[in-house]
């Protein structure tokens, strides 16, 4: 083959790239939410999707398909047409799955999906019942080991509200049952009503009931204290090593084209900066990162490999 026809082929593969970015999207994008509605991932979701259609043009339909931590939603985005019309919007609990779930897991998150962005992280806070008589995190845990009665919520098996429980009971040797809900919303409801006794509940579901007097914080997991929740010491400092923060990502299906992923990444850059959403994140415990796709991968893989060693310690396996 000569070098003038190798060339013309090269230039006639890249010519469909610029108008499938300039004119993507064009009918409705799907937005897959895998938890229930009320969470975090589900709020955060509908914001996003409401400023994407105010730059783009185009609805950004939120789908909530809660179930097994999140992997029923993340499999259902791992399957779907690769052509940017369907958006897997997920959390740390992906990276949890990865190890906790194993030969479940009917597909590979790290082949199987193209990395957008890294959208935002937020410490989870460990909250009580107003009426759970303790102050601290010591102080929980000494009555939840002297009681053997106390109930923990969580977001979902796997997730990381039930990993922070298992990790303080492996740096603490707390006692408490552990209580699955499908998701951020639900787990909380549970707490409020006085079904759950404690909770490590993602910062902007905590942050409203606290504010409320529905809920009393005791700690963060981020490595230093939350600016949103400033009163509040961090697990690291109660029990060195104790860290745990959530984070939030965009991931499209894998071989979804290359302009495609960048324009949502550039929208997503350009959401952060709306004047809504700086307003909301500080109120909703977020900070907003925004990540190029090759920075949410490398993120991705450390976080399986810290989770994989949390688990494999605790012997943690799913029913």
């Amino acid at each position: 083959m000569s070098m003038l026809r190798l060339i013309a082929l090269i230039l006639a593969a890249c010519v469909p790239a610029l108008p499938q970015a300039q004119t993507y999207p064009a009918k409705p994008v799907r937005i897959i939410v895998p938890f229930a509605p009320g969470g975090g991932t589900d709020i955060q979701a509908r914001l996003l999707g409401k400023n994407f259609f105010e730059s783009m043009g185009q609805t950004f339909v939120v789908e909530n398909r809660a179930g097994a931590s999140g992997v029923i939603g993340a499999e259902l985005g791992a399957r779907a047409p690769a052509d940017g019309y369907t958006i897997l919007f997920t959390t740390a609990s992906l990276a949890v799955n990865v190890t906790l779930y194993g030969s479940r897991i009917k597909f590979d998150p790290l082949k199987d999906l193209a990395p957008v962005s890294w959208i935002t992280s937020t410490p989870l806070v460990l909250v009580t019942h107003p009426s759970v008589p303790v102050k601290s995190v010591k102080e929980l845990v000494a009555l939840a080991n002297r009681s053997g009665a106390l109930n923990a919520a969580s977001n979902g098996a796997g997730t990381t509200s039930h990993l922070s429980i298992e990790m303080l009971k492996q740096t603490a040797g707390l006692r408490a049952t552990h209580i699955p809900f499908k998701g951020g919303g639900p787990s909380m409801i549970s707490l409020v009503s006085g079904e759950t006794d404690f909770l490590y509940a993602t910062g902007p579901v905590a942050a409203p009931q606290i504010k409320a007097g529905k809920a009393k914080g005791l700690a963060v997991t981020t490595a230093k204290r939350s600016s949103a929740f400033p009163a509040l010491p961090t697990m690291n400092a109660v029990y060195p090593g104790f860290e745990s923060d959530n984070w939030y990502a965009m991931f499209f299906p894998a071989g979804t084209p290359r302009p495609i992923v960048d324009k949502l990444n550039a929208e997503i850059g350009k959401a952060l900066k709306a004047a809504d959403i700086r307003e909301f994140m500080p109120r909703e415990a977020l900070d907003p990162v925004a990540s190029t796709p090759e920075e949410l991968g490398t993120m991705f893989r450390r976080e399986i490999e810290r989770y994989a060693k949390i688990i494999r310690a605790g012997n943690i396996k799913l029913d």
